[in-house]
């Protein structure tokens, strides 16, 4: 598609008519789960009156290659349990993925086994990917060439969809306008945002009006794209939002929050029945994660309990073992080895009455074993919560954790996750939750609640291969 019909299709999808004779725009359906599941001819006939497919058979139709934009690290941990579950469906196939911030660290594993490609231009952000949050943040990243990288991260999707690729967007404004730039068929998942944030609050923010009025938290530019006719499906992470965007003739479902796949219960192991357990989660963008973990366990140290404590840290390649346990050293632990290591414990430290746990890659293990999340992360305190966690945060400086996004994630999260004001404030929000098992009950229904079911990997999965690379 050369770069006036984009232009002229831009214009439509805004003003509703044509170009030609005030010709009206080509009518809007609404999408919903059910639509698409109550039919038993593909997906895309049941989606739309127009044949999506070529005829014959699916042994004999043919696919496309499928090209899947990211930004950010939530966004790549959610792309990649989609893209698992295509290679579950099309074995046989290979696809891409390209990490349009960060260093896509996620897809390593799958790259290794050769069934996913990882290509483009590395690049990690001085701001971590929330320049949006601190001007002084979006200077550096402009410094350090985040427009060139952009640039060429939008020749490739171009290139791509020139060539017959069809692209699946996963993340927010960026992937998505570098989908719909491209000039090919893709798909979106939306995944940062959610109606909750403003329908829950009291709405005395100025953003919560600005909500309001929209009817949605999604902006009216990405409607625009959203609404194009070669956007063939819109994925959201809850039923509230869907609804939103439906009333804004978008073709927008949500099958399931594919955050919460890959979790499994299991019993909490003998070795931790006698603590009180603990997940703590700094994040992983450096150097904040490092602040983030000295300050919860500062904080932690101050939780008054009877019983024992038993504070799990779970951590990915940043920090590293070094760092934490150098900042475990300062504060007054010591460390020890432990004589049955059925936990698969990396380090193991204890000062006083509190034990510190640290297992790295642990977190789909160990999440399961939590009572509460000392939670200073985005993703994965989302996940922990969908669990049935109740977790306290304690906002910083940032980049990402400040208090707007704390409060941002409370909002979201229906109150399972409550931002404390000092570590003080934070040991005894704790205390709290610890003594009263019906209230933690309470905000663990709310929590799982508010993420939604498991499944939705699978079902976006088959929606992408149906409507984009069997199309």
């Amino acid at each position: 598609m050369r770069k006036r019909d984009l232009i002229i299709e831009f214009l439509q999808l805004i003003t509703g008519i044509g170009l030609k004779k005030g010709k009206k725009a080509a009518p809007r359906f609404e999408l919903g789960i059910k639509d698409l599941q109550s039919s038993a001819l593909p997906l895309g006939h049941a989606a739309e009156g127009n044949k999506d497919f070529t005829s014959g058979d699916r042994i004999s139709q043919t696919t496309k290659d499928l090209l899947v934009l990211s930004n950010g690290h939530g966004e790549d941990l959610i792309a990649l349990r989609i893209l698992e579950a295509l290679h579950l469906l099309e074995p046989s196939l290979t696809f891409e993925v390209l990490p349009l911030v960060g260093e896509g660290k996620a897809f390593e594993k799958a790259v290794y086994e050769k069934w996913l490609i990882k290509i483009g231009p590395s690049f990690r952000l001085p701001s971590g990917g929330f320049s949006n949050q601190s001007f002084s943040g979006l200077i550096r990243d402009i410094s350090a060439g985040v427009f060139c990288f952009a640039y060429k991260h939008w020749r490739y999707v171009r290139r791509s969809a020139l060539h017959g690729k069809v692209i699946l967007a996963v993340g927010d404004l960026l992937p998505l306008f570098f989908a719909w730039s491209g000039g090919g068929m893709y798909g979106f998942i939306g995944t940062p945002k959610s109606d909750y944030t403003w329908t829950s609050s009291s709405g005395a923010l100025l953003s919560d009006y600005y909500h309001r009025c929209k009817g949605s938290e999604w902006d009216p530019w990405e409607w625009v794209l959203m609404r194009s006719l070669r956007c063939k499906f819109v994925g959201v992470r809850d039923k509230l939002t869907a609804r939103g965007l439906q009333r804004k003739s978008i073709r927008a479902f949500a099958p399931g929050n594919p955050m919460m796949d890959g979790f499994h219960k299991a019993e909490c192991p003998q070795d931790l029945l006698m603590f009180r357990r603990l997940l703590l989660l700094c994040g992983s963008r450096m150097p904040e994660a490092l602040m983030n973990f000295r300050r919860l366990i500062s904080a932690a140290l101050q939780i008054k309990s009877p019983t024992p404590l038993a504070i799990l840290v779970t951590t990915g390649a940043d920090p590293s073992l070094h760092e934490l346990e150098l900042c475990l050293e300062k504060l007054g632990f010591s460390k020890f080895c432990l004589q049955n290591n059925s936990l698969g414990v990396d380090t193991f430290w204890q000062k006083d009455r509190f034990r510190v746990f640290i297992g790295i890659g642990k977190f789909h293990e160990w999440a399961t074993y939590a009572e509460i999340g000392l939670a200073n992360a985005g993703t994965a305190t989302e996940q922990l919560v969908g669990l049935g966690t109740p977790c306290v945060s304690l906002p910083g400086k940032g980049p990402q954790f400040k208090k707007s996004f704390a409060m941002r994630q409370a909002r979201l999260l229906g109150g399972a996750v409550f931002p404390c004001r000092n570590s003080k404030h934070l040991a005894e929000s704790v205390e709290v939750l610890l003594r009263n098992d019906s209230f933690r009950e309470q905000l663990s229904l709310q929590g799982v609640k508010r993420m939604g079911a498991h499944g939705g990997s699978a079902a976006l999965a088959q929606f992408a291969l149906e409507l984009l690379v069997r199309s």
